[in-house]
């Protein structure tokens, strides 16, 4: 919503300031789709020549999620908290009966009360595959928070792809802006002839693409993938609040310790609240 918002008012100052100012709108949109082909186009090819196929997969996803916000709310963060909690209440109780939960989640008991959490199959594999080594007396903490480090390590270099490729590409968009420029500055050269009333609109049609790529790369793309990166890292966060529980239940600390150290873990605007999982908690304790 807010970056929808956000398009809306850097346009409106945009254009709205350079109309106010006595600027005349005729020749920026007399040049623009020309413009936009040559810088546009160039901007898009070089995507598809700088990256592989999973990033460009990704793209339009990645975009969508940048407007979409981050995927992990409150709620979630409370869920998965008290997932992991009947997890680790599990394996120490009586860690035969973990298998059928880590081994099968879509037909767990535990697993299915979340199904937003299910859903995700990189939860569900984190927490399963190391729930399933630590079963296998795959048990030191040290090694498990390691492992852990890395495989988190490599999903975040995953995630980042589609960021830095943006990025990439806000960075060359004046450049490419320059180019149309030149094209345009080439264009007025070969009508010198003309009256000086023509080629002032010519060269500024030429301006336009110096414009059309700064502004594209600063009041658009850029902001978009920055913010791509921030709802990237914020998802991230979510698999380090599960790191945080797992570690803490190897080394062998009261299962409601465990979740106390992931809610800690949990950034501050979508951390609940010590009372509201204490309650959550004593409702799971009794149901059982």
């Amino acid at each position: 919503m807010f970056g929808i918002v956000g398009i809306v008012v850097t346009f409106a100052m945009v254009f709205g300031g350079y109309t106010l100012a006595g600027g005349k709108m005729g020749v920026i949109t007399h040049s623009l789709p020309f413009e936009m082909m040559m810088i546009g186009g160039a901007a898009i090819g070089s995507y598809l020549l700088t990256n592989d196929g999973h990033t460009l997969k990704q793209t339009p996803g990645g975009i969508i999620r940048a407007f979409k916000g981050p995927q992990w709310k409150e709620s979630d963060h409370q869920d998965v908290l008290c997932l992991m909690f009947q997890l680790l209440k599990v394996a120490r109780e009586n860690p035969v009966a973990l298998e059928q939960h880590i081994e099968n989640p879509t037909e767990s008991p535990i697993f299915t009360a979340y199904p937003r959490l299910l859903a995700d199959h990189e939860v569900v594999s984190l927490i399963a595959d190391t729930l399933r080594s630590a079963s296998l007396n795959y048990d030191d903490p040290y090694q498990v928070e390691e492992i852990l480090a890395r495989r988190l390590a490599g999903l975040r270099e995953d995630s980042m792809h589609v960021p830095h490729a943006l990025q990439n590409m806000a960075d060359a968009l004046p450049a490419l802006g320059i180019v149309a420029a030149v094209l345009g500055v080439i264009k007025t050269m070969s009508a010198i002839d003309q009256p000086p009333a023509v080629l002032g609109g010519m060269i500024g049609g030429a301006l336009v693409g110096t414009f059309l790529g700064v502004f594209l790369a600063y009041g658009f793309v850029a902001p978009l993938a920055g913010r791509l990166g921030g709802v990237v890292k914020q998802d991230l966060a979510f698999f380090d609040v599960i790191k945080s529980v797992l570690i803490a239940g190897l080394h062998q600390h009261a299962t409601n310790l465990c979740v106390e150290v992931g809610r800690q873990a949990v950034p501050d605007h979508v951390r609940p609240s010590f009372n509201t999982l204490e309650a959550a908690l004593r409702d799971l304790k009794k149901a059982a």
